[in-house]
């Protein structure tokens, strides 16, 4: 199963940026564990999006929940999150070689 996160800054850009390298840090941390497939700014810098991949047989809501929870943004209250399970239906040879 693949997710959608849509990050939104909750504070002006200039309070987000000293915590951007952590967040980064933790955005490589999913990607390690093969959980983030691509990342990245809004543009302009109202927030940010996140491809996921949800490995087989754990429930999409409480990993979704977990990755959030583990954004040093959340923690901070710096941003919020919007989390939408996603089925593709056309392109999924292309995700799944990610």
């Amino acid at each position: 199963m693949y997710a959608l996160a849509i990050i939104r800054y909750r504070r002006p850009f200039d309070e987000i940026a000293p915590h951007v390298e952590e967040h980064r840090a933790y955005l490589k941390e999913l990607k390690a564990q093969g959980l983030l497939l691509a990342s990245g700014p809004f543009d302009p810098r109202t927030g940010g999006g996140l491809l996921l991949r949800i490995p087989d047989g754990e429930e999409i809501g409480t990993a979704l929940d977990r990755i959030r929870d583990g954004d040093p943004f959340t923690r901070l209250s710096l941003a919020q999150y919007e989390l939408l399970p996603w089925n593709p239906v056309i392109g999924t040879e292309g995700l799944d070689r990610l």
